[in-house]
């Protein structure tokens, strides 16, 4: 499939695209090397058990206080490790107009990301080295069990407990809009409690809409920034895309692989864990020493670097399959390509992405691709109808 590069932006727009690149790349590249360097380094040697005794000797050095404390100084020297990158990617962001956030709730938002993380955390390595503890032969199966189910739980959890600590959400306002979008939800036979409105522009300018929640709890949620920037066609495609990941279970089922993938992550722990050379790399004894769990950050991270690209590449089939659905279900290959086109400009995306730089890290399909399949969808629709395509009312 080819898209139409001069018909879709303008020469301006392509040169603020490179240059944006140009600026983030080093951001970008630099942020994931030095989080997978700073973790190794930390769990592959006696850097990590060493911090995770220091810390629980605060406490008395009990295995509780070390599984927790140890956890937490973690937690501090990964965010510390992340904060260089961050502040300079709101400060990329500020100088090209995608960031509003004050320097006040940039902070803000940085703690409670940290204290949710952090908590997280500690919990987590406290159950971890309480169940490897107490059951030394049968861990895996038990900690396999618990993280999948927690990964439903916090699926679950996530839209009605967690997004609501960042964002304030009100109801959109009666009108053609929200009647649209309504219509939209009927025509997919999805079942929507609500449309709502997230005050998204006080930390961005760029745009998104998504559906959240499962069952009882899902809503439609549109950034304020989308109603500002959008036409309600276009927000209606960009809701029927969403509505296709609903209608076709994509979240059940990536939370599913997620729940697999921490099966799997668990089992590769255990076996890790089990390496006398590792135990001496690290200066730990095993699974039950709560030092460890530098360790078992670092397997986990390895891990997740390498099976990255194959679930990003899933992602992007079922963000290509959403985009089909939404054009079945609206018949308006016109508002998806308006839409694509000014997401483009608004969010300023790759508009000439590398195609490996894609397969490793994309979770989308970029939009020169989402443009190309928007356009072949039309041609193949106006092709079997003999020309005619309107779009169905």
């Amino acid at each position: 499939m080819q898209t139409q590069p001069e018909a879709d932006f303008t020469p301006e727009q392509y040169a603020r695209s490179r240059a944006r690149k140009r600026a983030t790349a080093p951001l970008r590249y630099g942020s994931m090397a030095t989080g997978l360097l700073v973790v190794c380094a930390l769990g592959f040697s006696p850097l990590g058990s060493g911090l995770s005794r220091a810390a629980g000797n605060l406490a008395g050095g009990g295995w509780i206080a070390t599984a927790v404390l140890g956890a937490l100084a973690l937690r501090i020297v990964l965010w510390l490790a992340a904060l260089p990158f961050s502040l300079w990617s709101e400060r990329i962001n500020h100088a090209w107009g995608l960031s509003t956030r004050t320097r006040q709730l940039y902070w803000l938002d940085s703690l409670r990301g940290f204290l949710l993380l952090a908590l997280l955390l500690s919990g987590a390595s406290l159950g971890f080295f309480a169940i490897t503890r107490h059951a030394p032969h049968t861990w895996p199966v038990i900690v396999g069990a618990t993280g999948v189910a927690l990964v439903f739980v916090f699926s679950f959890l996530l839209p009605v407990v967690v997004e609501p600590m960042f964002n304030r959400f009100r109801p959109l306002e009666a009108g053609e809009l929200r009647e649209r979008l309504l219509g939209v939800a009927r025509d997919s036979g999805v079942r929507v409690r609500d449309v709502l409105v997230s005050d998204a522009s006080k930390r961005t300018t760029a745009d998104n809409a998504y559906v959240s929640g499962f069952g009882r709890t899902r809503r439609i949620v549109l950034w304020d920034t989308t109603i500002e920037h959008c036409t309600t066609e276009e927000i209606a495609s960009v809701t029927a895309h969403e509505l296709g990941h609903a209608a076709r279970r994509d979240v059940l089922v990536g939370t599913a692989l997620s729940a697999g993938a921490v099966a799997v992550s668990v089992a590769v722990l255990a076996w890790a864990l089990g390496l006398g050379a590792l135990h001496g790399a690290a200066n730990v004894t095993g699974a039950a020493d709560p030092r460890a769990l530098a360790l078992c950050a670092a397997v986990s991270t390895v891990l997740g670097s390498v099976l990255g690209p194959l679930f990003n590449g899933y992602s992007r089939r079922i963000e290509r399959r959403a985009d089909q659905y939404a054009l079945d279900l609206t018949g308006d290959p016109a508002a998806m390509i308006s839409t694509w086109r000014r997401l483009g400009v608004q969010n300023i995306a790759d508009l000439e992405p590398n195609p490996v730089s894609v397969r490793l890290f994309a979770t989308h399909p970029p939009v020169p691709a989402r443009l190309a399949h928007a356009r072949e969808w039309e041609r193949s629709r106006t092709a079997n109808t003999g020309g005619n395509s309107d779009r169905p009312r």
